[in-house]
């Protein structure tokens, strides 16, 4: 787990983001959250993108089988289980509640943006809009900090302990580095 603020992400990270994406990764602050490989799992994106536009998802799920997963469980009709766990259970609600306020917190160490004040991700604080979103958070944040995102990582085919990453380590691959 890291926390904000981040390191600036290396040209090898951005690369792998970027491969991820299928397309030029944007406004990446650091790596929240990497594969047992060393590969990032989730990035920390800045609030307002390069091009100004407000983006809220501070934690964006990027390594393509977690992504998977999480698609996985929302066509499988596992977010109407988790929004009536939501709407069921006092100590989930207000667990989730602090989620969205700490998710808050994180992403306003790098800038408000009017646009998105009090708009956190995933449907956060009172519904279950978007997995990918809650399992980024979840994985950037740790344990026990957001109870949709664990249970919905729980939940999936994917874990963050088994690797399978396309090109493995190579967001942290020492690139001088020959192997004889």
């Amino acid at each position: 787990m890291t926390t904000p603020p981040y390191p600036a992400p290396t040209s090898a990270e951005l690369a792998v983001v970027s491969a991820q994406l299928g397309r030029p990764a944007r406004g990446v602050l650091g790596i929240a959250a990497r594969c047992a490989c060393g590969n990032p799992t989730v990035v920390a994106t800045t609030p307002r993108l390069p091009d100004g536009s407000p983006f809220p998802t501070f934690y964006y799920l990027t390594h393509p089988a977690a992504t998977a997963a999480m698609s996985t469980l929302e066509a499988t009709q596992v977010m109407p289980e988790l929004a009536a766990l939501l709407e069921e259970d006092d100590e989930v609600r207000v667990a989730y509640l602090a989620a969205h306020e700490a998710y808050l917190a994180d992403r306003a160490q790098f800038g408000e943006v009017s646009e998105i004040e009090g708009i956190s991700a995933g449907g956060m604080p009172t519904r279950v809009k978007c997995l990918h979103a809650l399992a980024g958070h979840a994985l950037a944040a740790g344990p026990g900090v957001n109870p949709i995102g664990d249970r919905a990582l729980a939940r999936s085919s994917w874990s963050p302990e088994v690797c399978r990453c396309e090109d493995p380590g190579a967001a942290v691959r020492d690139v001088g580095t020959t192997t004889p």
